[in-house]
C-alpha cells in the first residue's frame, strides 16, 4: 500500500534509449572484427578493390568486355561488385549476429532485433565507406567518373541493403534450431550468387532462357536496374524495382514471424551437447 511506485518511463524516452543501445552495438559490431576500427575499415576496403581488380581481369580473360555497357567500364564492373558484396556481407552480418540464447542477451538492454539492426547498419556503413573511398581514388586518381542518376543508384544500393538484411533475417531466426546446417545454407547462398547475380552479364543482351535462371533472385533485378540509374545509355526491360521491394517485404515479414516464434523457445541450454 505504501511502496513507492516506479515511475514509467515515457514512450520518447524509450525510444531514444532504444536508439542509443542500437548506436553502441553497432560500434561494437564496427570494432569486433579488429582491435582497431580505422584498420578495419581499410581491409574492408582493401577487400572490395581487390574483388574488383580480380572481375576486371576476368572480364579481360574471358573477353566478356565487349558484352558491356556502353560507357566506362570499370564503374560497370562496380556496379556488380558493389550491389553484391552490400548483399552478401549484410547477409551474413544479419544472420552470424548475437543469437537469443548468447551471453550478450542477458544485459538488459540488449534484446534479439538490436543485434539485428546494429549488425546491418555496420555492414551498411563498412560497405558505403568502401564504396565510397574506392569511387573517389578512381575519380581523382585515374578518370573522372559521371553517373546518370545518383540519387536512383544509391537507393538500389539501399535495395541491395535490405535484401540482405531481410534474407538474413530468415537464417538468423532458424540458426538457433541447427546452427550447422543454416550455416552452411547462409554459406551456399552466398557463392551461389556469384553466379546467379547476373553482374558478369547485361539482362538486356541475355538470352530468354538465361533470364529465366535468374528471375528469382532479387539482386539480379537489383543490380539490372542500378545500371539503369547509372548509365545514360542503359534502359532495364527485363527487370523491375517492384520485385526486389516486394521480396524485401516478404522476407522481412517470415523472418520476422520466424523470430518471434524462435524467441518462445530459446533457452541457454540449446547447444550445449555440442
Amino acid at each position: 500500500m505504501f511502496r513507492a511506485q516506479a515511475k514509467r518511463p515515457s514512450g520518447l524516452r524509450t525510444g531514444f534509449e532504444i536508439l542509443e543501445v542500437i548506436y553502441y552495438a553497432t560500434v561494437r559490431q564496427l570494432r569486433g572484427s579488429h582491435s582497431n576500427a580505422v584498420t578495419a575499415l581499410v581491409m574492408n576496403v582493401v577487400q572490395a578493390a581487390v574483388m574488383l581488380f580480380i572481375f576486371v581481369m576476368m572480364f579481360d580473360i574471358l573477353g566478356m568486355r565487349r558484352f558491356a555497357i556502353r560507357g566506362d567500364f570499370i564503374l560497370y564492373v562496380m556496379s556488380g561488385v558493389f550491389m553484391f558484396m552490400t548483399h552478401v556481407k549484410t547477409l551474413g552480418a544479419v544472420s552470424g549476429a548475437d543469437a537469443p540464447n548468447s551471453t550478450m542477451m542477458m544485459h538488459a538492454p540488449m534484446n534479439p532485433v538490436i543485434a539485428v539492426v546494429s549488425a546491418a547498419l555496420a555492414a551498411l556503413y563498412r560497405q558505403a565507406f568502401a564504396a565510397g573511398m574506392i569511387l573517389f581514388a578512381y575519380h581523382t586518381l585515374f578518370r573522372p567518373i559521371s553517373i546518370f542518376d545518383p540519387v536512383g543508384t544509391i537507393g538500389m544500393f539501399l535495395v541491395a541493403w535490405a535484401s540482405g538484411a531481410a534474407i538474413g533475417l530468415i537464417f538468423y531466426a532458424a540458426k538457433p534450431w541447427h546452427p550447422d546446417f543454416v550455416g552452411i545454407a547462409a554459406t551456399i547462398y552466398q557463392r551461389a550468387n556469384m553466379i546467379a547475380s547476373g553482374k558478369m552479364f547485361v539482362a538486356n543482351q541475355a538470352s530468354s532462357w538465361l533470364r529465366s535462371k535468374f528471375d528469382w533472385n532479387p539482386l539480379y533485378h537489383t543490380i539490372d536496374q542500378a545500371r539503369g540509374h547509372m548509365f545514360l545509355n542503359y534502359q532495364p526491360r527485363y527487370t523491375s524495382l517492384e520485385y526486389p521491394v516486394y521480396a524485401v517485404l516478404v522476407c522481412l515479414m517470415i523472418g520476422l514471424m520466424g523470430q518471434f516464434f524462435t524467441r518462445r523457445f530459446a533457452s541457454a541450454s540449446w547447444g550445449k551437447r555440442r
